[in-house]
């Protein structure tokens, strides 16, 4: 199996699409069957046709047709192809390069941030050829020199969310049965993928329920619910527990200052630093390094 390079994708340069927030590229060269992890930093919109299973979360999904798919980085997901034949489009683009006034409602909903709805979305031949066109569309427009060729391609990026919409298969409104399971899977992925902690430059971002919660897309109260009943312990308890293993680990394996680790997980002063790795492991952050001594 084939595992593609975290610095290249489809030979699209990863910095390039981080600086730029936004890149798109035709899938037409010939492939061998290959487990591909996906990127954690993008969303990703694909119109695809090929044989291939897609996990997404606690989801296996098959794929033997002509398929848009929605990615959402906050999601655990991996590709495995089936076949050489994999033709389609790809887009993908950064929070920021999306994110707008009147769009924050549609994308709520949309099957990039609204994890109830199946990220998978078939098409007959005749939603196939229109996808295409919004596709080549938006490679055609990123290629040119247009002023105002980012509002454009939001436009398609918006179209192609509407459009998706409007031909999902209706959920009827069933909940899933491991529901709670699920939300507290993915809180649990988003919770460790954060570290570690490997400069004061990028502080720990997501330190409550709360911001846990917004970055899910689900409510604080239905987060702080599933998480507690699936492991008998609130999403704060988590959280507290896990900022502190890597304080540990920090104040053991590293020369950091106490200030330096109290600003790279994320607090303003290094006395809430101190005051709360006091409180959940019952000694401060210099005796523990006096004990490795």
């Amino acid at each position: 199996m084939i595992i593609q390079p975290a610095a290249e994708i489809n030979g699209l340069n990863v910095s390039d699409l981080k600086l730029k927030g936004f890149r798109i590229h035709e899938i037409s060269q010939p492939v061998n069957p290959s487990f591909t992890r996906g990127r954690r930093d993008f969303y990703k919109i694909g119109l695809v046709t090929g044989n291939m299973t897609v996990y997404y979360g606690d989801k296996i999904l098959e794929i033997n047709d002509t398929v848009l798919f929605f990615v959402n980085p906050n999601v655990p997901h991996s590709v495995v192809r089936h076949s050489k034949k994999t033709t389609g489009y790809a887009c993908l683009f950064t929070e920021a390069f999306i994110t707008g006034r009147e769009r924050t409602e549609i994308l709520k909903n949309s099957p990039l941030c609204n994890l109830d709805v199946t990220p998978v979305i078939p098409l007959n031949k005749e939603q196939a050829v229109f996808m295409t066109g919004l596709f080549q569309k938006m490679q055609s427009v990123h290629s040119g020199a247009y002023d105002y060729k980012n509002e454009l391609l939001r436009s398609c990026i918006e179209l192609i969310i509407h459009e998706a919409l409007r031909i999902q298969p209706p959920q009827n409104g069933l909940p899933y049965k491991n529901a709670a399971t699920r939300i507290t899977n993915l809180f649990m992925d988003l919770l460790e993928r954060q570290f570690p902690i490997e400069s004061t430059g990028e502080p720990l971002k997501l330190r409550t329920a709360q911001a846990f919660a917004g970055k899910l897309s689900v409510h604080v109260n239905y987060l702080n619910r599933s998480v507690k009943k699936v492991t008998g312990k609130p999403t704060s308890v988590h959280i507290a527990e896990r900022i502190a293993a890597e304080a540990k680990a920090l104040l053991l394996y590293t020369d950091w200052s106490v200030a330096d680790i109290a600003y790279g997980l994320g607090f303003g002063y290094p006395t809430y630093f101190n005051n709360f790795f006091k409180r959940v492991t019952g000694t401060t952050p210099k005796s523990l390094r006096k004990e490795k001594v």
